[in-house]
């Protein structure tokens, strides 16, 4: 499988980590490293995580409030959002 992320999610995904690192030296680092946990349980183990608006699943970061939001495209784990859990919930569901 591969993986794609939508430009809003990359996006956020770099705002997080600019915010982790200005809180602390090398956590943003952590964040990523976390992150890259859960894509490759995602991309291993697309269907395993709960679905959670129909073709779109959520799989949960361990050690920070985010979800990886993504549907499954053929081959293909698009990335919808990297969301802040305690943020406004379903703001990225425009973006399907």
């Amino acid at each position: 499988m591969k993986i794609r992320f939508l430009s809003i999610a990359e996006q956020e995904l770099d705002d997080a980590v600019a915010w982790y690192n200005s809180q602390a030296a090398e956590l943003g680092t952590e964040f990523l490293d976390e992150l890259d946990r859960t894509v490759r349980r995602s991309l291993y183990f697309p269907l395993a995580c709960p679905e959670i608006e129909p073709g779109l699943r959520r799989c949960l970061l361990a050690r920070f409030p985010y979800g990886l939001i993504y549907g499954i495209d053929d081959e293909t784990i698009v990335v919808v959002a990297v969301a802040h859990l305690h943020r406004e919930p379903r703001y990225w569901a425009d973006r399907i």
